[in-house]
């Protein structure tokens, strides 16, 4: 029985090419783009789940409100780890100091790389159950010892054994290589890690942090920890509660801070904080995908709905001779399943080469590493299951609808669809144009919304703004001699130096006040501290006041702050107001000039109060104006060539800021270019459906068009008559579609503080071009069938 189903099945293909292939192309690239978006989510929702660990690891938060708003931070103060141990050891089995993961130089032999690397305590290798392929976990117990990722102990040592290698970090800190461990997946907290060196190395070599070991009110550090095995994190969250966190400082009055953990799960997924509750992240993304695939898909089956339905009249008596022999309902359900199942074979068949086809590019536009695990039995299971729920989907209709028929009207010729008939068929068109239409919808918005914050003004100008992260000791004390060597190989305008670069800040303090500060208010700003001709070389633009200058030797105890500050500060005349900094006491700050805020940080939040210091010591990058005379090319060249022969130990590594302040929009971009591609995809699909369903419309009306052509119609009016009943179509599912998108992409635009206008022309576009598309698709039919001879037609009835 199972045999002859499937062979009707495969005559049945045969005999109706054109709907064969619209359903089998259709559900292809339906199945594909599920496909490839649950590989998306796999690699999402499994992110850091390498670690073994991985239910028991989190990340010391707190909540702090100020001002009456509750900011979250995971930067913590250095005392907080042996507070941790000392009063809530049973809570923990790990507490885990560690630094910010950050670009580095590591020597050996005369050969300098740049790599990433982290500063942790000792356990850590444990905690983080790292793969050892050389050494043991306990390798970090040397404060002066390094270990590597097997990639970069390969790409320094080739294949010569590591270990004991002696080796240099940043031109500074002598360390012995005691560890190699298989590098981090790529869907995890560390993935771009290359080595980890003990977290006493990084207090010792840095005075500054010698500084911070009783100072509760600096928060510049991570705290990893691994929670006991009697406990869980509601617990653990319920029992530091109380923890004491910042002792003896005057301001702490203005300061309600409580600590939590944020548990290894949420890290990638669910750290988005508004005024102290989460609020969710990338898993909105994850969700939103999710839908879209189900939605593809769902297009797909709706096609094969269609065309296996509104072919009823030619299987009718197929169905009425089987029930007449004695064919029950349930075998007629089975054929037409089976039909459905051999249409969904080949068509995940081909789905898994298109798949296969796209990964890489996927891979690219998604920014992953992700791979089709065909060796995975679970895979293979998951396949098995998704192509019987597509075909359960695709089926289903076809097969109750056309197992109903009665034998008696079909034989006896009585059997008429009707009119009723076709209603299911709009309503699955409406669905499927809604869909698409809500897709071109939320593509445009969030184009705009992009397009909207990259046009924001910027307070700087960042054409020909090079970077370079001062890495070594070797940068310090030669900023004349570079000046004078790029200014004299025509390279640059302008040089600086800063405490972070243009398009981030590192610094944030408070204990700062002013005359006629309100005594409620905490004072806390964006610190940045930078170098005469910081300004010129970065551009910014002057409201009040002057630039910092060489003829003022003052401007040592002067500062430049930004708009955001002046409104914060509610200063009226804010040139020469005195600030007082605890920090520095003692000293009296000036404020010699007022800039336009300048965007550093989110382009899509409002700009810090932010105060701009001169210093020549705490400052860590380097920052370039290039000639605009000379090609980039050029510059970069001759400032290369400079940087080796003056800092030869230092890899030659910069930035420029329009690329990074490019990188910004990085996951809105990435959001914007995969919608846009589920669009046109959906489009295509639903495309496909309509030019089915048109091809079959006029093949059904092949009598009535020739009877009105006989009578005068014109090839327009026969085109009209059958192309506007889907114009109708579409415009019905504009009007279900545009409140809802309107509605959900409002909702989304509210996560961001800077934001465009949902605009009526983005309704009027996508409802255009949706209406335009089904025109042309719809039109080869209609046309065809209006040029027809209307002989031939009535002839053959």
């Amino acid at each position: 029985m199972i045999r002859s189903y499937f062979k009707i099945a495969y005559r049945n293909l045969l005999k109706n090419k054109t709907s064969s292939f619209i359903n089998i192309s259709g559900l292809a690239i339906g199945m594909a783009v599920a496909m490839l978006i649950g590989l998306w989510i796999w690699d999402e929702i499994s992110y850091n789940k390498s670690f073994e660990n991985y239910d028991r690891i989190g990340l010391m938060m707190q909540n702090q409100e100020s001002n009456g708003k509750i900011h979250t931070y995971n930067a913590m103060p250095e005392p907080l780890a042996p507070e941790l141990r000392n009063r809530y050891g049973n809570n923990f089995k790990y507490v885990i100091s560690s630094s910010w993961t950050g670009d580095h130089i590591i020597s050996s032999g005369g050969k300098n790389l740049s790599k990433r690397g982290i500063y942790m305590q000792a356990e850590a290798p444990h905690m983080f159950t790292l793969q050892m392929l050389a050494g043991t976990r306990d390798a970090l117990k040397d404060p002066h010892s390094i270990i590597l990722s097997e990639s970069t102990a390969k790409a320094m040592f080739g294949d010569a054994d590591p270990l004991n290698k002696l080796m240099r970090i940043d031109s500074k800190l002598d360390v012995k290589v005691t560890g190699v461990y298989k590098d981090f997946v790529h869907n995890s907290e560390f993935g771009d890690l290359d080595f980890i060196s003990p977290w006493d190395l990084y207090v010792t070599s840095e005075t500054w942090i010698k500084w911070t070991e009783d100072r509760w009110e600096n928060s510049s550090f991570q705290l990893f920890v691994q929670i006991a095995d009697h406990t869980n994190f509601a617990t653990v969250d319920k029992n530091i509660a109380d923890a004491k966190f910042i002792r003896d400082i005057p301001e702490d009055k203005h300061y309600k801070t409580k600590l939590f953990l944020a548990p290894m799960k949420d890290w990638h997924l669910r750290m988005q904080w508004e005024n102290g509750i989460q609020t969710g992240g990338l898993i909105e993304y994850v969700r939103l995908f999710g839908i879209i695939g189900v939605f593809i898909l769902l297009l797909a089956c709706i096609n094969f709905m269609n065309l296996s339905t509104a072919r009823s009249e030619k299987r009718a008596r197929e169905v009425g001779i089987r029930k007449a022999i004695g064919s029950l309902r349930k075998n007629l359900v089975s054929q037409f399943y089976t039909e459905s199942l051999l249409v969904v074979l080949c068509s995940f068949g081909l789905s898994l080469l298109l798949a296969k086809l796209f990964l890489p590019w996927f891979n690219h536009m998604a920014s992953k590493e992700m791979f089709i695990p065909w060796t995975n039995i679970w895979f293979w299971i998951f396949c098995l299951a998704f192509t019987i729920f597509t075909t359960a989907v695709a089926g289903s209709y076809p097969a109750l609808y056309l197992s109903s028929f009665e034998p008696v009207k079909v034989l006896k010729g009585a059997f008429r669809t009707g009119r009723l008939a076709s209603v299911p068929r709009k309503v699955l068109v409406v669905v499927q144009f809604t869909i698409s239409i809500a897709l071109i919808i939320g593509t445009v918005i969030v184009y705009n919304q992009i397009q909207y914050t990259r046009n924001r003004p910027i307070g700087y100008n960042r054409n020909g703004l090079m970077m370079i992260r001062m890495k070594s000791p070797e940068f310090y004390g030669k900023f004349d001699l570079l000046k004078n060597e790029m200014e004299r190989a025509g390279a640059i305008t302008n040089f600086a130096e800063s405490s972070s670069p243009v398009t981030e800040v590192y610094s944030n303090n408070d204990g700062f006040s002013w005359q006629g500060k309100d005594p409620s208010v905490n004072g806390a700003f964006d610190n940045i501290w930078v170098t005469h001709d910081f300004g010129k070389t970065v551009g910014w633009q002057f409201i009040q006041g002057r630039d910092f200058s060489r003829a003022f030797t003052t401007d040592s105890n002067a500062i430049v702050i930004n708009e955001a500050a002046v409104k914060f500060m509610n200063l009226k005349d804010p040139l020469g107001k005195i600030v007082t900094w605890t920090a520095r006491p003692g000293k009296n700050l000036i404020v010699i000039g007022v800039i336009k805020d300048m965007i550093m940080q989110s382009p899509y939040d409002p700009v810090n109060p932010t105060f701009y210091f001169m210093d020549y010591e705490n400052v860590n990058w380097m920052d370039l104006k290039l000639n605009p005379r000379k090609s980039a090319a050029e510059s970069i060249a001759k400032i290369e060539s400079i940087f080796k022969k003056i800092i030869p130990s230092a890899p030659f590594d910069y930035k420029f800021a329009d690329s990074e302040f490019a990188a910004k929009f990085a996951a809105e971009t990435r959001i914007g270019q995969l919608s846009g591609f589920f669009a046109v995809l959906a489009i295509f699909i639903s495309c496909l459906g309509l030019f089915g369903l048109a091809s079959y419309v006029a093949e059904q009306r092949t009598k009535e068009i020739g009877v009105r052509k006989v009578l005068g119609a014109s090839v327009f009016s026969v085109w009209k008559l059958l192309s506007k009943d889907f114009v109708v179509l579409v415009m019905i599912a504009m009007v279900i579609v545009i409140p809802v998108s309107y509605y959900f992409m409002h909702q989304w635009l509210q996560n961001y503080s800077y934001r465009t206008d949902i605009s009526w022309w983005v309704f009027a576009l996508a409802g255009i071009s949706a209406i335009i598309i089904t025109i042309m698709t719809v039109s080869f039919q209609s046309i065809k069938a209006a040029m027809a001879n209307p002989v031939k037609s009535l002839k053959a009835e």
